[in-house]
This record gives C-alpha cells, sequence and structure tokens, in this order.
C-alpha cells in the first residue's frame, strides 16, 4: 500500500475510533497531501460529511488549476454525492482502496474522463465488512437506502 492510500486508511479508522463509518480520502498535489478526511455524518450529525466531501473541506478554497492537478484517495468507491465534486472540481484522477461492499459511481467517472483505479485493497474491504456487518443501519443510512 503506498503513503498516500495508507494515508487514507488511517483516517477511515480515525472515523472508526470516533464512532463513525470508516471512510477516509486525501487530496493529493504534486506528491503532497494538501486535503485529508473521513466519514464524520455520525460524529457531526452532518447530511453530507463523506470521507472525499471532508477531505475537499479540509482542502480549504483551491483555483481551479490545482484541484486538476491533483489526484483523490479513498478507501471506498465514491457515491453519486462525492462522485459529483469529483467532477466538479475536475480531478481527473480516483484512487479507490475497494469497491466490494460499495460500488460507487466509478461508471460515471470514468465516462467523464477521470481515471479510475481500483486496488481491492484487502485492509479497505476489512474494515468496511466489519462495519457494515455490526452497523447495517447507520451504513444505510449513510448511503441513502432504506
Amino acid at each position: 500500500m503506498d503513503d498516500f492510500m495508507q494515508a487514507a486508511v488511517e483516517q477511515a479508522r480515525r472515523s472508526l475510533d470516533e464512532g463513525g463509518v470508516p471512510i477516509g480520502s486525501v487530496l493529493v498535489h504534486r506528491g503532497e497531501i494538501i486535503g485529508q478526511g473521513h466519514n464524520r455524518r455520525q460524529q457531526r450529525r452532518s447530511a453530507i460529511l463523506h470521507g472525499e466531501m471532508d477531505a475537499l473541506e479540509n482542502a480549504g478554497r483551491l483555483p481551479a488549476s490545482v484541484y486538476r492537478d491533483s489526484t483523490l484517495y479513498t478507501t471506498l468507491s465514491p457515491c453519486s454525492m462525492c462522485s459529483g465534486a469529483i467532477l466538479l472540481y475536475g480531478i481527473p484522477r480516483v484512487i479507490v482502496g475497494e469497491n466490494q461492499t460499495f460500488m460507487g459511481e466509478e461508471a460515471l467517472l470514468r465516462a467523464r474522463g477521470v481515471e479510475v483505479e481500483v486496488l481491492d485493497d484487502p485492509v479497505c474491504r476489512e474494515l468496511m465488512s466489519r462495519f457494515i456487518a455490526a452497523h447495517p443501519e447507520v451504513w444505510h443510512e449513510d448511503i441513502g437506502e432504506p
């Protein structure tokens, strides 16, 4: 696992330690993490703080040129909301830890020219599998399912 995905996993573990869904993300620009975050929907009673959204928020306002020269690492396949933010800001590359426990909008991202690489990482898969088994109601709420 490279250092950037490891940083995203550390963010996912941080969320789990805080009582949240274990999804983490980092935004990388020219080899440097410029934003990192984790799912905080439970912790902050937020409607939108998925891991990717938190990483973008923590990066702060950036010029479009920075987003267009960045890579987003996320431990889980990005949902519709997070994929929309990726497209809105023109992030050209997304590295996904795993997509077995949840398949997000990878096809949409690819169709819009985003390079999506799926690592199928067992650590990422294990974090989500355990969480979903232990807290299915929280998981279904998080992704907007009944």
